[in-house]
């Protein structure tokens, strides 16, 4: 996703009451090495003119252990188009499917392919960033794993998501040992159903033993032009322009 760029000051202060007799020396602060960042991409969503419509975006994340158990994370998102090619999405976060977890909104995002705008906006703090924005490219980049023999490319056929017929692909990529620092074979599967109707797949489903599984899957379509408040600046918010100071908008497909 992408990073936030706001410096947001801590709002509290934190009282320290320390015993009379004695004081314990202050512990050295140590370094937190080790661990990984990741992203998360979810299905992506051309700015094309024409297709509005408004769905739910489901995700769920299985991530097997070392130990045979697993993790899942779920959450599930508004995401709209209008007819002009703007685009709005709600990002939540990936919580337990327990029930007990809120899947609260870290932030919407408002893209602008007419104005090259994208506001990037956090309700809990009322401030939305403003910066240059140019439809991405969906052109299939290279990938560093080079296909194999076993790798495979499979027509599905055709079935109806969400009242939308879907044509069916799916994508098998064996990876050789050593080819990536791996000592056995890796297979990798992406199954996607696209709907040349809106442009972008309805279902997303990929199989990765370095990750685990993913499932994307869109539900409740609405077809037709999406509520208008959607991509509009929350009212009451703060507006920080980043476009002062940055370069021409880029048009590198780049994600989040």
């Amino acid at each position: 996703m992408k990073s936030f760029s706001f410096a947001l000051l801590p709002g509290s202060l934190l009282l320290i009451i320390a015993p009379t007799f004695a004081q314990a020396p202050p512990e050295r602060q140590r370094p937190l090495d080790g661990g990984t960042r990741e992203v998360l991409v979810s299905i992506l969503i051309p700015s094309i003119p024409n297709a509005p419509f408004s769905a739910t975006l489901s995700t769920e994340s299985v991530r097997m252990l070392a130990d045979g158990g697993r993790i899942t994370l779920v959450n599930h998102r508004a995401i709209a188009r209008d007819g002009s090619g703007r685009i709005f999405q709600e990002r939540r976060l990936l919580v337990p499917p327990d029930g007990e977890h809120e899947s609260v909104i870290t932030q919407t995002e408002i893209s602008d392919p007419l104005a090259h705008e994208l506001y990037i906006c956090k309700p809990d703090k009322h401030v939305c960033q403003v910066e240059s924005y140019s439809p991405p490219l969906f052109a299939r980049t290279p990938s560093a794993i080079k296909p194999t023999e076993g790798s495979s490319r499979e027509d599905l056929g055709k079935q109806f998501i969400a009242g939308l017929e879907a044509e069916g692909t799916r994508e098998t990529t064996v990876v050789e040992p050593g080819v990536i620092g791996n000592d056995s074979e890796l297979r990798i599967i992406r199954e996607y159903w696209y709907s040349p109707q809106l442009s972008l797949n309805l279902s997303s489903k990929l199989q990765d033993p370095r990750i685990g599984t993913q499932d994307f899957e869109l539900s409740g379509i609405t077809l037709g032009e999406p509520d208008a408040k959607l991509f509009k600046v929350p009212p009451r918010s703060e507006v920080i322009d980043l476009r002062r100071h940055a370069g021409p908008p880029s048009n590198d497909g780049s994600h989040e």
